[in-house]
């Protein structure tokens, strides 16, 4: 089956990321009073079927000769819709971006099935929601008209007005949660069936997620629109341009993986307004969810203070990173990239083993190198070590320098087990846990790091007591010294 697109647009402030947010479950696209907060094409999956009433039953007619020996029906795949919200029609953007987003939009309904035509119970029909209306007329696709914030009788009286548009109409309150039904039954019935038809999108869980990070104006959304290989996201080299963290799917590798690309990160007191606090929160919630982080630096640029913090914040939600440079194209010339990566290992000394990639987003050089490499974290993440080689590896490291003295008593790791994946989570029984200093448990760390193919990604330690009743000891009995 293939997806079938609607577009939701409107003038600013009638409520668009509220129902995108309100229907898809979840606070993806930043709401706020400000006119104007949405810029780039936000887009979510929704499954069209499972939002609608089951069918009732209808009795059941006598079997037909030989109908026992017919295979059963197959269930027929979820539909599924990719919804858009777009930045409010005639903004006048403080940032002078507004022809961006003016072109955002323009891609959304040529792109679309449908389209969702949204305006404000409250304030009526306003000017800019005729000039919407005239403009959307010229489309040859269904049209549905939401007038929202139909939030109790008086306001669904004053939504009465909107009917002179001519279009289908539904009251709708995103804030109160009313409505969703029909406009699910709205969608069924409105959308065309040839919209399901396979075109080649995917509906698959993406086998990839992968959080593009950086302070701002380091090239993380011209990279994204290198990867999509069209103006996914609006990039510009105003500060700030990206809000929202949008989700991009793309076919990579014949594989459908996620790409997201976050707002620019700035210094906690530089934080002014509530956009940039939503934006802030919404890309530290992308590196949660990401299985790889790419941590984009300006190779033009020194690194800063709000480049470490940004590592340091990676490192707190032990997520695999790549370090990439970008913007090589700007350097290559005159500096070795050996250079560049000894500056990133003296700034960053805890993350010597992270990788290392130089790229150029706008051509997308070395582009393919690194997703492959992202891919190669991963795994690598998720990835389990056979109990007894983690024994026999233990035991070899503290043969070879074992830990010194505790308070006169001899410290001990009886044996070492893999509690879990992503990250690898590696437990470590033993007499005392207290002696083993940081020192001595980075050294164990990187013994690990060199002997294991784990060794490009976040491990994670812990030392624990064995209870009395526990003899097992694959370790300490068989250790030479």
């Amino acid at each position: 089956m293939g997806i079938a697109k609607v577009a939701i647009v409107g003038r600013p402030n009638v409520g668009k990321s509220s129902i995108f947010n309100w229907l898809i479950g979840e606070k993806i696209s930043i709401v706020d009073s400000v006119a104007g907060v949405t810029r780039d094409r936000v887009t979510a999956l929704l499954p069209l079927d499972d939002d609608l009433p089951a069918p009732a039953e209808e009795p059941a007619e006598p079997a037909e000769p030989g109908a026992d020996d017919a295979p059963p029906e197959e269930p027929l795949p979820s539909r599924y819709v990719e919804l858009i919200d777009t930045g409010g029609i005639g903004i006048v953007d403080k940032d002078d971006l507004s022809e961006d987003v003016e072109a955002q939009i323009k891609i959304a309904l040529e792109s679309a099935d449908m389209i969702l035509f949204v305006t404000d119970a409250r304030t009526g029909i306003a000017p800019l929601d005729e000039i919407i209306a005239e403009k959307l007329r010229s489309l040859s696709i269904p049209i549905l008209l939401a007038v929202n914030k139909s939030d109790d009788e008086k306001q669904e009286k004053n939504a009465e007005e909107f009917r002179v548009f001519g279009w289908d109409m539904i009251k709708i309150s995103a804030k109160q949660k009313i409505g969703r039904v029909r406009l699910m039954e709205e969608f069924e019935r409105l959308i065309p069936p040839e919209a399901f038809e396979d075109r080649g999108e995917s509906t698959e869980t993406p086998t990839m997620k992968i959080a593009i990070v950086g302070r701002r104006n380091v090239g993380k959304s011209t990279f994204v629109n290198t990867l999509a290989h069209e103006e996914r996201v609006i990039a510009s080299s105003v500060p700030g341009t990206t809000r929202d963290s949008i989700d991009v799917r793309l076919e990579w590798d014949g594989q459908t993986i996620v790409v997201i690309d976050t707002p620019g990160f700035m210094r906690g007191k530089s934080i002014g307004s509530d956009l940039d606090f939503y934006a802030l929160t919404r890309a530290k919630r992308s590196i949660r969810r990401a299985d790889v982080v790419l941590m984009f630096f300006d190779a033009s640029q020194r690194i800063s203070k709000m480049d470490k913090q940004l590592v340091n914040l990676i490192e707190d939600h032990m997520r695999p990173v790549i370090f990439v440079v970008n913007k090589w194209d700007l350097m290559a010339s005159h500096m070795p990239t050996s250079r560049w990566g000894d500056y990133l290992r003296e700034t960053f000394g805890q993350c010597w083993h992270v990788p290392i990639a130089f790229i150029t987003g706008m051509t997308g050089q070395n582009a393919d190198r690194l997703l492959k490499h992202a891919r190669v974290l991963q795994r690598q993440y998720r990835m389990r070590i056979p109990t007894g080689r983690l024994n026999k590896l233990v035991a070899a490291a503290m043969d070879y320098n074992p830990p010194p003295l505790f308070y006169h008593r001899k410290p001990k790791i009886y044996y070492a087990v893999q509690a879990d994946v992503a990250p690898p989570t590696i437990i470590l029984f033993c007499n005392m846990p207290d002696a083993f200093a940081a020192n001595y448990r980075r050294f164990l760390l990187s013994v690990l790091r060199d002997e294991l193919p784990i060794g490009e990604v976040p491990i994670r330690l812990v030392f624990r007591k064995r209870e009395e009743k526990d003899t097992k000891d694959e370790i300490d009995s068989k250790r030479k010294s």
